[in-house]
């Protein structure tokens, strides 16, 4: 062995340096297991309908695995594919407006598939600054050209789009996680459509939220089934379940049958997931005022924070974020609601691009008038010193 190969023992000496940066910087993230039933008020998940242990949708996981069993097998080119993959794909397809969909393991999953499968090395991906880490990775990873604008601001993406002869793609979320505000969906499709190019959106956070019955925010904007419009959502916010999901044109999605990596070669989505997501989607149709209600509840937080002195930004979905004077006040903060039975979400860098920390509220649709009132009370008790000057 060379006198310079370290120790076995000190290959990994780094991380040490690494956790001392982080405990100093307050932006250590531990793993907390909760109990099957938990006595906080839930602020925190994505759960924005409250479907996730509704009984049909829990009935839709059961019936799903006593049928088609616990695993899907395979990837789905092989024998992950089961008569319920396809009913599911039927049903978002048609429900949110689009000629087809293809289900995945994961929204991060269906991120990655659509931005690597539909560029290449001669693209242009112009991103939006606000995106989803997953849409960042899927644009790390397809090795096509990236530009990345300012946050919301179709000029940009505009001016972007302009300089580059050839195919390109426009990136974006459709309501940003942190902030909850939702994308100038209709002035980049003006864009896209000046250019030649493509429009993807992640529709994670506005599924079961926007648009009619909670058809989306492309839906909303008169945009879903577009040809050059391709969506990616998640089965797990609105719906409650697990997985993902690429929509659009039925040739962008042969394509992607044919040519995504996290398609072809990861394993299926679980029948228990597919089963749970549809059951949800069946229920949402006929119980369409559960997004209006998602929103409602999201307007009721942000009127009481906003009236009491905190600051927030004003939600265009279910997302409420409000701001804290650090991070270690953000951190300190969530754990103060947490021992007064509330549990919200607590945003710090790198989460957030901005470098602003802050509590991250998720209105929920099943939330009732004194639950809101209990929410609310709790943050404003618990507000560190400062988080009215934010």
């Amino acid at each position: 062995m060379s006198q310079h190969s370290p120790e076995p023992d000190d290959v990994f000496a780094w991380i040490d340096d690494a956790e001392r940066a982080r405990e100093q910087a307050g932006l250590v993230r531990t793993l907390r297991p909760r109990p099957a039933v938990s006595p906080l008020l839930d602020l925190a998940s994505n759960d924005y309908l409250g479907l996730s242990r509704h009984p049909e949708t829990v009935r839709g996981a059961r019936e799903a695995a006593e049928r088609w069993g616990a695993g899907a097998t395979g990837s789905r080119l092989v024998t992950g594919t089961t008569e319920l993959h396809a009913e599911l794909e039927r049903e978002l397809a048609e429900f949110c407006g689009f000629e087809a969909a293809l289900v995945l393991s994961s929204g991060y999953a269906a991120n990655l598939a659509a931005v690597t499968a539909l560029s290449d090395r001669g693209t242009l991906v112009v991103s939006d600054a606000g995106n989803h880490a997953s849409i960042v990775d899927g644009c790390r990873l397809s090795r096509a050209g990236i530009e990345v604008v300012p946050h919301s601001d179709p000029e940009a993406a505009r001016k972007a789009l302009a300089t580059h002869e050839g195919r390109a793609l426009l990136v974006s979320d459709s309501v940003f996680s942190v902030d909850g505000d939702a994308a100038p969906l209709a002035a980049y499709a003006a864009a896209c459509r000046e250019a030649g190019a493509a429009l993807v959106v992640d529709d994670a956070h506005g599924l079961g939220v926007l648009g009619e019955g909670g058809r989306g925010a492309l839906h909303a904007a008169g945009l879903a089934g577009a040809p050059g419009v391709v969506a990616t959502l998640t089965l797990s916010k609105s719906l409650g379940s697990q997985g993902g999901a690429v929509l659009g044109p039925a040739k962008v999605i042969r394509h992607l049958v044919n040519t995504a990596r996290t398609f072809i070669f990861d394993t299926g989505l679980a029948p228990a997931a597919a089963g749970a997501a549809l059951a949800s989607l069946r229920l949402l149709r006929r119980e369409p005022q559960r997004a209006g209600r998602a929103r409602e509840v999201a307007d009721r937080l942000y009127g009481r924070l906003t009236a009491s002195g905190l600051t927030a930004a004003r939600p265009d979905a279910a997302v409420v974020s409000v701001r804290a004077p650090s991070a270690s006040a953000a951190l300190r903060w969530a754990a103060d609601c947490r021992e007064a039975g509330l549990s919200v979400g607590c945003f710090r860098p790198p989460s957030v691009p901005d470098g602003i920390s802050r509590l991250r509220l998720t209105a929920r649709a099943d939330l009732t008038g004194d639950e809101i009132d209990r929410a609310v009370e709790t943050i404003l008790k618990t507000a560190p010193a400062g988080a009215t000057d934010c």
